[in-house]
């Protein structure tokens, strides 16, 4: 999997994505309340919580798709909207949990979306777009798939087509809303792995996911949210713990120590 250099675009600033105050709310309900939290260069951080605890509307709001219930978000040091969308789509990239495929086309084309924030209008995708759609292609172990026309791929393979669009976008925070989504245990891992190589090239990360296990092992930062209002944001060593577990999922949650590495598991 290849390493990105940091982008020339984004002003050199540790804070990449910051909320301050930001409530999230849904049908009256408030599911996350003042949250506060900056996404620093080079990290990974986890959003964990039940069903319906408001991830995907978190990642939403910090994406710009719906506004904050009260509170504002920053992107690389300025206010949210006081970027235009190309310059938004520039540095931040999201990944919905469901990715539909509203037009037929092959996998090469629906990649190349992802590279539309760099292009002038009315300008074609040029041989560096293809090479960096390629190399999205192959970071998700679909290197030979060019040419595949979506309609043949199964689950998985569609999931990463997905992802390999974002990729391609290369923006300077990916907001992931369970990347994971029907791939088998080899992809998983893949995944979580290139994330962390992002990392290393100075990228940032927010992704929701359900395994508290991997998420510990491969974040720096987790966010556990309650679906109450109520939420924890700290070093995994501190918020992902079989108590904070065990109350937010309702379910007893012990911690046990397998080959050096934390794992979690139902009793």
């Amino acid at each position: 999997m290849a390493t990105h250099a940091p982008s020339a675009l984004t002003p050199a600033v540790s804070v990449l994505l910051q909320a301050s105050g930001v409530d999230v709310t849904v049908a009256g309900r408030s599911l996350v309340a003042g949250l506060c939290l900056e996404v620093m260069a080079g990290e990974v951080v986890c959003l964990l919580g039940p069903n319906g605890a408001g991830k995907s509307l978190t990642l939403h709001t910090l994406a710009g798709l719906r506004p904050p219930a009260n509170g504002h978000v920053q992107l690389c040091g300025r206010p949210f909207f006081d970027w235009s969308r190309r310059e938004r789509a520039l540095r931040l990239g999201l990944l919905t949990q469901v990715s539909e495929d509203p037009f037929p086309g092959t996998v090469m084309e629906a990649v190349l979306i992802g590279r539309h924030p760099h292009l002038d209008s009315w300008q074609w995708e040029s041989g560096a777009d293809r090479e960096a759609a390629r190399q999205a292609l192959a970071d998700c172990d679909l290197s030979g798939f060019e040419s595949r026309e979506l309609s043949t791929l199964s689950g998985g393979e569609r999931r990463r087509v997905a992802l390999a669009a974002v990729l391609a976008q290369d923006p300077d925070v990916l907001l992931l809303d369970e990347p994971q989504n029907h791939l088998d245990p080899r992809h998983q891992l893949a995944v979580l792995r290139l994330l962390r190589t992002r990392a290393e090239a100075g990228r940032s990360t927010v992704v929701s996911l359900h395994d508290a296990s991997l998420a510990a092992r491969f974040s720096d930062r987790a966010l556990l949210l309650h679906g109450d209002g109520r939420w924890a944001f700290g070093p995994v060593s501190e918020t992902i713990t079989s108590t904070a577990l065990s109350d937010i999922y309702g379910v007893r949650v012990s911690e046990v120590e397998i080959a050096g590495r934390r794992h979690f598991i139902n009793d």
